[in-house]
């Protein structure tokens, strides 16, 4: 089987200096108005979410002590998906212009109604999109239990060793512990410099995590309440999974030292999730891949137009621009997995 891609060197452009290609399409994309804020789309938008919120609280209140509360479990797991995807948007100032009104948005969503740091997340997002699929800076494709090259399986030790040699039959089963981990890492996080409001931070976790498992046991048997913990964290690791795994998983890696103007480092790594209203509300934009890494702040419904523009814009460079199936990218991200996980199957 064939190493995974690894980009090797940059594209000639002779018409352009180096580093001005995304500048003319960022002309393109201004002209059209596309960076300017949606405030009808996102009142819209968070006014449904709280609405969703507060029926799925109201139904679980009203459905007390029965195994029902597992449908609830279900459902709230979807709106804890789209709550995910709107502290994404409040931190990259998608909704509003200025930090403080995002800052504040996020610590409400994520922290609060969550139960993940807001200031942790946006560190590591932000790290992320400087230099996505870099193994040495996207903190995305650092080892951990999984590794994401050849290069990483290579120094895989323990129980890495173990996961990375099946990673991708593990990979699903894993996700059910997605919504933990964040949990887990915020908490864990608090002690170190990439929260900068560990006890504000602090508090509002403790206090998320005081009303959701005061209101499991409260409410429900301890047989059902473990349960619905795992149904609802469970659905809700899954749901995140299967939004971020399609967008750089199986996409080319970089190297140390390789030279890359933002453009192709961004349309490059990155992938695009074709499909209609569904999949642009399933994802939260996110499908449009490519653009959000080139225009971070562009609202999601701005981001099926860019689409068309930047596609033929790459086209005009001969910059090649990945768009697929929601499935067929699973199916390039499993088959990354297991072929980066090979050499620790044929290692004696």
């Amino acid at each position: 089987m064939a190493n995974p891609t690894v980009l090797t060197g940059t594209p000639p452009t002779p018409d352009r200096e180096r580093g001005s290609d995304f500048a003319e399409l960022s002309r393109r994309i201004t002209a059209e108005g596309l960076l300017r804020r949606r405030p009808l789309y996102y009142t819209l938008r968070f006014g449904a979410l709280a609405l969703a919120l507060a029926g799925g609280v109201t139904a679980f209140l009203v459905l007390g002590d029965s195994w029902s509360q597992l449908l609830v479990a279900a459902a709230l797991s979807v709106v804890f998906g789209q709550l995910a995807l709107a502290a994404h948007d409040l931190a990259h100032r998608q909704v509003f212009s200025r930090r403080r009104p995002s800052e504040a948005g996020g610590l409400l969503v994520a922290d609060v109604l969550l139960g993940m740091s807001y200031g942790w997340w946006m560190n590591k997002h932000t790290r992320h999109h400087a230099n996505p699929n870099h193994e040495q800076k996207d903190p995305d494709v650092a080892p951990d239990l999984l590794v994401w090259s050849r290069r990483q399986a290579s120094r895989a030790q323990g129980v890495a060793r173990f996961v990375g040699k099946h990673q991708a039959a593990l990979f699903l089963p894993m996700l059910t512990l997605e919504g933990l981990n964040l949990s887990f890492s915020s908490f864990r996080a608090l002690r170190g410099p990439s929260v900068k409001r560990p006890v504000l931070e602090g508090t509002l976790l403790v206090a998320h995590f005081a009303v959701y498992f005061g209101g499991l046991f409260t409410v429900l048997s301890p047989g059902k309440a473990l349960a619905f913990l795992a149904v609802h964290q469970g659905l809700f690791g899954i749901y995140l999974g299967s939004v971020f795994a399609p967008n750089h998983k199986g996409m080319p890696m970089i190297e140390e030292g390789m030279r890359l103007d933002f453009l192709r480092r961004q349309v490059l790594t990155s992938r695009n999730v074709r499909g209609g209203v569904f999949v642009d509300v399933f994802m939260g934009g996110l499908n449009h891949q490519i653009e959000h890494h080139l225009f971070p702040s562009m609202p999601t419904p701005a981001l099926g137009r860019a689409q068309v523009i930047t596609e033929r814009y790459c086209a005009e460079l001969g910059v090649p621009y990945c768009r697929t199936g929601l499935f067929a990218s699973y199916g390039t991200a499993l088959r990354h997995l297991r072929n980066v996980g090979e050499p620790l199957r044929e290692a004696r």
